[in-house]
């Protein structure tokens, strides 16, 4: 019994609004477990390229302007974790966003013996965030990041990193949509969270530290739900 829980490959949720450092977290999980992460944007991109069943659907709704349904999302990711890299586990980025599609990743994952090991709920302070998105920008020139309260050149107006003189914002990395942003994730992901936490798999980490410090607790809860 215990030989085969080893080798069931690990299944992975990280949930948290835009700029909690899901995609951050995610690749140095990757690095230390030998795990993949899977981006359903990423996803359905590989899918339309490779020309798969469920990506040229994919395709034909997406050119029809509307929203992949969840059937041709779950087919894409059901290849996908079929693939050889993703043997020791996949970290999920992004899916499920509703409890429909987290009920629909539960039957996928039964029908290959496998479940979900933990939904990470990467825990942060609205406000704070709202600070932290809002004053974020890049070097136009070689696309290092900069903070208006964190981390500003060591030179006013030039790049630390190539001596560029020009930056640059994301449009919507402003107070009001970032805000705006929060509120919509909390109210699709809150049902999220109570239906993870009612299967005794919900994880809680507090993400507004440092990046390192996150990493470090992080890795360590993953380590123990892989064991």
């Amino acid at each position: 019994m215990d030989a085969a829980a080893t080798t069931t490959p690990a299944v992975l949720i990280l949930l948290g609004p835009p700029g909690a450092g899901k995609g951050t977290q995610a690749r140095m999980l990757e690095d230390q477990f030998g795990l993949v992460q899977l981006s359903t944007g990423d996803l359905l991109r590989e899918a339309v390229a490779a020309g798969t069943e469920a990506g040229l659907a994919a395709k034909a709704v997406m050119e029809a302007g509307e929203l992949v349904s969840d059937e041709i999302v779950i087919a894409i990711l059901r290849d996908r974790m079929a693939q050889p890299d993703c043997a020791k586990g996949v970290i999920l980025d992004g899916f499920p966003r509703t409890t429909v599609q987290a009920e629909a990743l539960d039957g996928l994952l039964a029908s290959a013996g496998q479940k979900i090991s933990a939904a990470i709920s990467l825990e942060v302070q609205d406000a704070e965030m709202v600070i932290r998105i809002s004053g974020r920008y890049t070097c136009a020139g070689c696309g290092e990041g900069y903070h208006d309260q964190f981390k500003q050149p060591a030179e006013e107006g030039k790049c630390d990193k190539c001596g560029h003189t020009e930056f640059k914002r994301r449009a919507d990395d402003n107070a009001e949509t970032v805000a705006s942003r929060l509120a919509a994730y909390h109210a699709q992901t809150a049902p999220l969270i109570d239906y993870y936490r009612t299967q005794g798999v919900l994880k809680g980490i507090d993400a507004m530290g440092q990046i390192d410090d996150i990493a470090i607790d992080l890795q360590g809860l993953v380590r123990e739900v892989m064991n």
